[in-house]
């Protein structure tokens, strides 16, 4: 494909639908950049200026066409403490240095780990967002007017009812429009954006974070810096993969890694704050026909005027208008059919899934949650492999028998595979046939190690055979049972 053509299919295969979707996602990062400003203890300018930042330059350097990226409440919480004990400096400091981060994990290529995330882990992941989603809205739900309420129930209608006329226009845009005008008609006792925070009235100004640059600083930050750059990557890479299924496309994973990092840096020096895909506003942007980098930068760059230009008139839009969306966001999201599965799925995945879920909304820790589900998801099938798993003997003469090893020898099957054998048995030889089985790792090394010596200390000659090639390397580098002293080191005496 030439240069014109990737650009044409990356950029302007779906102009339209595209910057429609662009719009829809600029105003509802308006309200979550202010709330994750809140969160992080700054200025709701900071998250701003992130979100547009971010936003831009993740569409020219991202992986994955049509994913928004801007300040997130995941990388937000990862800020407070320092903003507290050090201020807004050190904050900024700490996004570039997470975002060089990032850049040195897209090149050793992170991404390629997204693989031994289970598909059960990734469905726990989208329902632990869906809901914390939904939570993220209740604050605009509790002890609110009634006609807080009249208004989200006639926002959420206008979003699903309104396809059914046509789909030229994205509905979420269609409900901003036309609960703003009835708020401002009959002038509804509702809170509005400009409720949240001043909105910015100038543009972000390239700076360089004034702190010094000592070793007692790197001490400071760094411990953000890695926090962010591990959540923001995760979250990225995970939402990603859900884009990627709901446009039948592929990402670059690595590309997308080292984008993060640009962005992250770029925010930084523009006085923002880190941030990271946003599974939300992506839905968002891909419900409402979004496809290509487009979508992106249309995102960041309508968010920007209308800071700068519309603010006023953004300050007026109705939170029950971007509730409604949120709500529709979070339904959208969640995966129903999870539910119905749990009765038939294997008691094993399900689990997962619902240890995802409970360990990010109980936390509001993504990368946590994620990381538990992955373990248990390893346990698993660390068990179910060592389960088929079997060692058989038969006497092949007068004072010999061979054992016949089948399946997986790694840390879950060694003691198995050492049981099997009988060493107080009065042989004179032993063959151990490995033809059908694989040696995994150390520990299945030290248990071959272990069954040779221990026949040979009873004056028993083994011979190990049928080694595939990557067992016999794995031996051959790490083995002990024919080198000087093998039973001292092996045994122990």
């Amino acid at each position: 494909m030439s240069l014109s053509q990737t650009i044409h299919r990356n950029w302007f295969s779906n102009i339209r639908a595209d910057i429609l979707a662009g719009i829809v996602v600029a105003l509802a990062l308006i309200p979550e950049a202010i709330g994750f400003s809140i969160i992080a203890g700054v200025d709701p300018k900071v998250g701003l200026y992130a979100s547009v930042v971010i936003a831009i330059v993740i569409s020219f350097a991202g992986g994955r066409p049509a994913m928004i990226s801007a300040a997130t409440a995941a990388t937000a919480v990862l800020f407070g403490t320092l903003v507290r004990e050090h201020g807004l400096q050190y904050l900024l400091a700490a996004t570039i240095l997470a975002g060089v981060i990032q850049i040195g994990l897209g090149w050793l290529r992170i991404g390629s780990v997204m693989r031994f995330v289970s598909r059960s882990v990734m469905t726990g992941f989208v329902n632990a967002l869906a809901i914390l989603i939904f939570m993220a809205q209740l604050p605009e739900l509790i002890g609110v007017t009634w006609q807080s309420y009249v208004m989200i129930a006639l926002g959420l209608a206008i979003i699903y009812l309104f396809p059914r006329l046509t789909r030229a226009v994205p509905s979420p845009l269609i409900c901003i429009l036309v609960l703003t005008g009835i708020a401002l008609a009959f002038g509804v006792d509702t809170r509005t954006v400009a409720d949240l925070g001043a909105l910015p009235n100038a543009l972000p100004v390239l700076l360089f974070p004034n702190v010094p640059l000592t070793l007692e600083t790197l001490q400071i930050i760094l411990p953000t810096s890695i926090a962010v750059a591990a959540v923001g990557l995760l979250e990225s890479l995970l939402t990603a993969s859900i884009v990627d299924g709901m446009t039948d496309t592929k990402s670059d994973k690595n590309r997308e890694s080292i984008g993060q990092g640009i962005a992250n840096i770029a925010s930084g020096f523009f006085g923002g704050m880190g941030g990271c895909a946003m599974i939300g506003q992506s839905t968002i942007n891909v419900r409402s026909g979004g496809r290509t980098r487009l979508s992106t930068f249309t995102a960041g760059v309508f968010l920007l005027f209308l800071l700068m230009v519309l603010g006023e008139w953004v300050g007026l839009i109705p939170m029950p208008a971007l509730v409604a969306i949120m709500i529709m966001v979070s339904i959208g999201t969640f995966s129903w059919s999870s539910l119905r599965d749990l009765a038939h799925h294997p008691r094993r995945s399900s689990l997962v899934m619902l240890a995802t879920v409970i360990t990010v909304v109980g936390t509001h820790n993504l990368a946590l949650g994620v990381g538990v589900g992955v373990l248990l998801s390893g346990l698993f099938f660390a068990w179910k492999v060592s389960q088929v798993f079997r060692v058989s003997s038969d006497l092949a003469g007068p004072g010999e028998r061979h054992y016949a090893v089948e399946g997986q020898l790694f840390f879950a099957s060694a003691e198995e595979f050492l049981e099997a054998f009988d060493f107080a048995e009065p042989l004179q030889r032993v063959r151990i046939d490995l033809t059908r089985a694989h040696i995994w790792d150390l520990t299945g090394v030290n248990a071959v190690d272990q069954a040779v010596l221990k026949f040979r200390r009873v004056n028993v000659v083994v011979e190990v055979i049928g080694m595939n090639g990557a067992s016999a390397t794995i031996m051959d580098k790490f083995a002990q049972h024919d080198r000087p002293d093998a039973i001292a080191k092996v045994l122990g005496h």
